[in-house]
């Protein structure tokens, strides 16, 4: 089944609000292998990946636009902060679909997830690409 190429340019819904903690933090911190900063009140550059992945656990789950989950791999991942993420903020990600291209029987899906405090304020920005295998590689 191959993606629906209507899916180019879709923005979806906001993320249910996720509220960052030192304990999250050190979850993370550890689950990567960097050192705590800040005394553990201040999140690695990588951290926005819990936010984003909410975001892209609902592109990916969405029966109506072909994505079959066990034909995914993540191919490509970067980030750009604005602002360190502490311990007290309050997150949620909107994710863009911004390229869709079809390569050697995959689609190529771009993301941009764009993750703000709930109040607004512009946190991070997280660029993916997803490598989907479709029915006929």
């Amino acid at each position: 089944m191959a993606v629906d190429p209507g899916l180019a340019g879709r923005t979806f819904a906001p993320t249910a609000p996720y509220t960052v903690s030192a304990e999250k933090i050190a979850e993370f911190t550890a689950a990567v292998g960097c050192e705590p900063i800040d005394d553990g009140q201040t999140a690695p550059l990588t951290f926005p990946i819990v936010i984003a992945f909410r975001a892209m656990t609902d592109l990916m789950t969405d029966p109506e636009l072909g994505i079959v989950l066990h034909n995914v791999v993540h191919g490509d991942q970067r980030f750009e902060q604005t602002r360190p993420i502490r311990a007290g903020d309050v997150l949620s990600a909107v994710l863009t679909v911004d390229s869709l291209r079809a390569a050697a029987g995959m689609d190529m899906i771009g993301t941009r997830t764009e993750v703000s405090t709930v109040d607004g304020e512009h946190v991070a920005t997280a660029h993916a690409t997803l490598v989907h295998r479709g029915a006929a590689a």
